[in-house]
């Protein structure tokens, strides 16, 4: 399919329905109580699950004794790590992306359903029992005993550094030519940042409904997850029977945030169980078993060095990356560190030369896997800390810097020194932008207002670039016009909260010309597609919108020999419009719905495989100003704009919400959330009494632009990702102004008040 025979991207055109700000379509069934999640799943009969945990972050442990548990009241079955292996359930497999640094394979404990005999981290799970309730499982699961063997745990990188415990390697860019543009730099600026572990913490915590049916063979789970269909394969793998053999079904998400992109090992209990047992199951996480054994995020300690000429030009840079994975490799965990954000290392910015070594390391805490972003805003946050830190060393203006040192919009196509190519940005364009939304010039009037108040005053800004749409190009889409008017559009993306129905009825209305309204999306089926790519790395309308679009052609093409047969005419005689079929010159048409009801299954249906030619590179600019009070070390956002690259913006409101939840998300990383494990590996913060989230009153009055001057030809939408942006740029942009606000030279995530106020009352101030 040709970019003429839809919308060609960067000729937008007048449009019915794209561009248009349509309220969300599936807010309505859930605003009134009709959503249905995964605990809303409820097979006859089910029984319930819980699952015993360790206590210990490192302990090797015999069979454990499960006699009182299963003789407790309303228990069915008691099961252990034993009893999977013995039916050959093997591990939960994981991407080998990396290898080690001698180039032999990953070496990597299995990530068994149930552990049999070393607990590697608190949380992970030795035993499931089975009962006719839910409270009746976690009681008798309090009954096992296990005689444990504490070992020695190590918790953070540093320790795992020391150790040796890298899983994986990474590497890219000229050593020989680093060493050289940094013996010939008239400046070196050097920086040391931690991005903090975090929990993703969806609203809704992790469950699933898990049946075996004895007479077709089929497994079928019901869970909350990002992508079905990976879930089907993983499974498949880990229980040693066919993808077909499996259905998994994803109702209504509660947020994903990558947590939710593959399968855990209570997937594969439960399935396993529920084959064994001859009953339904269910299971639902309490909030404190999500912190312990749901991934986390981020949590590396890089040491980054710029070189700099006389004419104030980056020329080369330095990075050493150490990336804890967990004590197991979770899916995407050991290709994350170096996966998406190793891509664009070097940013918005022309630098020439690269050296980039990034190592993933094993501790003894929950497995890290994607989070928003899943390494591009460690890697934005790192290169525009830097950047911060530079123009503050060498004395120049931090806008002078980056103009100087911004690819220009003439070098697209850009190869960067990682050896990914951007296909099309204007950042100077963005960035200036930015500042005029900022009111930069503004900001010395805002600061002495705020200092009278007794206040300190900061800003910081901060550029971003990353990729985007995933390594899966491709999506299907199934359309089903129907006699009753209705429009149904089958995807293998997967809704997590982002608009996708929304968008895809804009889409998909704009061609067909009908109304939104009339067109239903459905997703979450693996049985529905037998290929989908779900939901992550920001692909769902740049991949699955360019599906749906060219999915309402295909559909046009399959109804117009229909139509010709029922108008008596030939078919290259038809013109399609208005939602129906016209002889050319003649008033004479049909209307696609009129003609579906006239088929023998009073509908017409269509299948349609598009792919993407590439993934995107959405850029943008963030500027943040803060206010600091000096007596208690409280940080309040006080203004926050953005302007985003984000191509062709289908539904400004939904991609505005994209905009404003990264925002939110990253603020929350900034000032308040921090996964902490004690030098034991005993977590810290396994709840929110404990983990702090932002609250509505954090967040500031955004305002967000976006410029659609550069949309990319990438797909057929010519859009580029939006879901991750707002976390990307905010980070950095909010350290940064606390950083200006206090006049400090060094401070790590998150910005506590007690973080702040120590590091205003330790003599930092104006270093």
């Amino acid at each position: 399919m040709n970019n003429d025979a839809a919308f060609p991207a960067g000729q937008p055109g007048a449009s019915q329905w794209i561009g248009k700000p349509l309220r969300r379509l599936e807010d309505a069934r859930l605003l009134t109580g009709q959503g249905r999640f995964t605990d809303d799943v409820r097979p006859e009969g089910a029984a319930h699950v819980a699952f015993l945990r360790s206590p210990h972050a490192h302990a090797r442990f015999a069979a454990p004794d499960v006699a009182a548990a299963r003789a407790a009241p309303g228990v069915l079955a008691v099961y252990t790590g034993a009893d999977v292996a013995a039916d050959g359930v093997g591990p939960i497999p994981f991407t080998h992306l990396h290898k080690r640094q001698d180039g032999s394979p990953i070496v990597a404990p299995p990530r068994m359903p149930i552990t049999a005999d070393e607990a590697r981290f608190v949380g992970d799970a030795v035993a499931m029992v089975v009962a006719e309730t839910r409270e009746q499982a976690r009681d008798a699961a309090e009954l096992i005993e296990v005689a444990w063997e504490p070992m020695d745990a190590i918790a953070g990188l540093e320790a795992a550094g020391r150790a040796g415990h890298v899983a994986a390697y990474y590497h890219a860019g000229d050593r020989a030519a680093r060493e050289a543009a940094f013996a010939a730099a008239k400046h070196v600026v050097r920086l040391q940042v931690v991005n903090q572990r975090v929990v993703a913490n969806p609203i809704e915590p992790r469950s699933l409904a898990a049946h075996y049916d004895v007479e077709t063979g089929r497994y079928t789970l019901w869970c909350p997850t990002q992508n079905v269909h990976t879930v089907r394969a993983q499974l498949a793998t880990s229980l040693g029977d066919r993808e077909e053999a499996l259905r998994i079904v994803s109702t209504d998400v509660g947020g994903g945030f990558g947590a939710r992109g593959y399968a855990y090992p209570e997937h594969a209990a439960l399935l396993w169980a529920a084959k064994k047992l001859g009953r339904p199951l269910r299971w639902l996480a309490d909030r404190s078993e999500n912190f312990l054994a749901e991934v986390h995020g981020r949590d590396n300690l890089t040491v980054a060095e710029i070189a700099i000429d006389a004419e104030n030009r980056f020329t080369a840079l330095r990075i050493r990356t150490l990336a804890n994975i967990g004590a197991y490799i979770s899916s995407f965990g050991a290709a994350v560190p170096a996966m998406s954000g190793v891509r664009a290392p070097t940013g918005v910015y022309a630098i020439p030369v690269l050296d980039h070594e990034v190592k993933m390391m094993f501790t003894n805490t929950t497995p890290v896997d994607a989070y928003r972003g899943a390494g591009r805003p460690e890697m934005g946050y790192l290169l525009e800390r830097l950047v911060a830190r530079a123009a503050r060393e060498l004395g120049v203006d931090p806008i002078e810097l980056r103009l100087k040192n911004l690819i220009p919009a003439a070098r697209m196509p850009y190869a960067n020194p990682a050896g990914y190519t951007y296909d099309c940005g204007d950042f100077e364009r963005i960035l200036r932008g930015a500042l005029e939304a900022a009111d930069w010039e503004g900001f010395a009037a805002r600061k002495r207002a705020a200092e009278k108040r007794g206040l300190r005053y900061g800003r910081g800004l901060a550029c971003y670039v990353e990729i985007t749409g995933s390594a899966r190009l491709s999506e299907t889409v199934r359309m089903i016009a129907a006699a009753d008017g209705t429009l149904e559009v089958d995807s293998g993306t997967q809704s997590i909260g982002q608009g996708l129905w929304t968008s895809y009825a804009q889409v998909v209305a704009e061609k067909l010309g009908i109304d939104p309204q009339k067109i239903r999306v459905v997703q979450g089926d693996s049985d529905l597609l037998k290929v989908g790519g779900g939901a992550g790395g920001s692909r769902g309308l740049q991949v699955g919108g360019s599906a749906a679009l060219a999915g309402a052609v295909a559909l046009i093409e399959a109804a117009r020999p229909l139509a010709a047969q029922a108008l008596e005419a030939a078919a290259a005689d038809l013109e399609y419009g208005d939602g129906g079929f016209r002889i050319a010159g003649t008033d004479r048409g049909i209307g696609l719905f009129e003609l579906a009801a006239q088929q023998p299954e009073r509908r017409i249906v269509c299948e349609h495989t598009e792919t993407a030619k590439g993934q995107t590179w959405p850029n943008g600019c963030q500027i943040v100003e803060v206010e600091v009070d000096p007596q208690t070390g409280a940080v309040q956002v006080v203004r926050h704009g953005a302007v985003d690259d984000i191509g062709r913006v289908i539904n400004p409101l939904t991609a505005e919400s994209q905009i404003h939840g990264g925002v939110a998300q990253g603020l929350g990383q900034a000032l308040f959330e921090q996964s902490v494990y004690d030098e034991h590996g005993q977590l810290l913060t396994g709840s929110f009494m404990d983990y702090a989230m932002p609250r509505a009153t954090d967040m500031p009055d955004m305002k967000t632009r976006f410029d659609q001057s550069v949309p990319t030809q990438q797909n057929l939408l010519g859009a580029k990702g939006a879901g991750e942006a707002g976390c990307h740029g905010a980070v950095p942009a909010i350290v940064n102004a606390v950083i200006d606000a206090l006049g400090v030279k060094e401070l790590d995530m998150p910005l506590t008040p007690e973080r702040v106020w120590r590091a205003l009352h330790a003599g930092q101030a104006g270093t």
